[in-house]
């Protein structure tokens, strides 16, 4: 054997990487938004603005749920609301979800080069389910967590280690794409690194996008797959 054949060093295996859904990989935030709309008139809210669901990007429906029905004084059981969303959010998504085009571009590139990779939502699994088979990510993304299948939803790291657990893999050596706060807070506590594509412009300067590896301020706007491939290969620096 020679001396440089002793002292080579085997190829890193290919990152895990860990998808959010909603604002991530799909545009699904205008259905959830017209679904919550609808569901509040009915419950006598009118009038329920973007601004007022853009509170709740990143947050799981339930808790998201739970908030407004406080907020607006519905009384109605929680399970009620959380399923009459669900229906109409399934019937707009069914009808069309958009797919960042990078990010498909992303998604089809790590699937060539053998990366792992789950999707990890606040969304119920249903939902989740539904995008996915009709945007026909679903061939490329078959390991899926809902946040209603853990303990605490984002910014608590539950989805994520469970999302490392049901794909065999250190946590430690995944890596996340998040579009909100709350969801790259969870990738930080959960030990990812985090590959941050805001979707909101306004919140890219939100404190828990610093501890991302990588961020596009620029939103899905700046997100190329070409660059957040370069950057995933990059080595690992390690803490001091």
């Amino acid at each position: 054997m020679s001396t440089s054949a002793a002292h080579r060093v085997p190829p890193a295996a290919p990152a895990p990487v860990i998808f959010d859904l909603d604002g991530t990989l799909v545009d699904s935030e205008p259905n959830y938004y017209e679904a919550g709309r609808r569901l509040l008139a009915g419950y006598g809210v009118p009038d329920f603005s973007w601004e007022q669901h853009a509170r709740f990007i990143g947050i799981g429906t339930r808790e998201t749920l739970e908030i407004l029905s406080r907020e607006f004084g519905i009384d109605a059981p929680l399970d009620e609301l959380l399923a009459g969303k669900n229906r109409t959010y399934l019937e707009l998504a069914r009808a069309h979800t958009e797919v960042f085009p990078e990010m498909r571009a992303f998604v089809e590139r790590l699937a060539a080069a053998g990366h792992p990779m789950a999707v990890a939502s606040g969304s119920s699994r249903s939902a989740i389910e539904a995008v996915l088979a009709g945007t026909g990510l679903d061939a490329l993304l078959t390991t899926v967590v809902s946040a209603e299948e853990v303990a605490h939803g984002k910014p608590e790291p539950d989805v994520f280690l469970e999302a490392a657990h049901r794909l065999g893999v250190d946590p430690g050596r995944c890596v996340v794409l998040e579009d909100a706060a709350p969801g790259a807070l969870a990738a930080h506590r959960a030990g990812m690194r985090c590959i941050a594509v805001p979707y909101v412009a306004a919140t890219a300067d939100d404190p828990a996008f610093a501890s991302a590896g990588l961020l596009f301020k620029g939103g899905q706007g700046e997100f190329t797959a070409q660059a957040a491939y370069a950057w995933l290969g990059r080595p690992v620096r390690s803490s001091p």
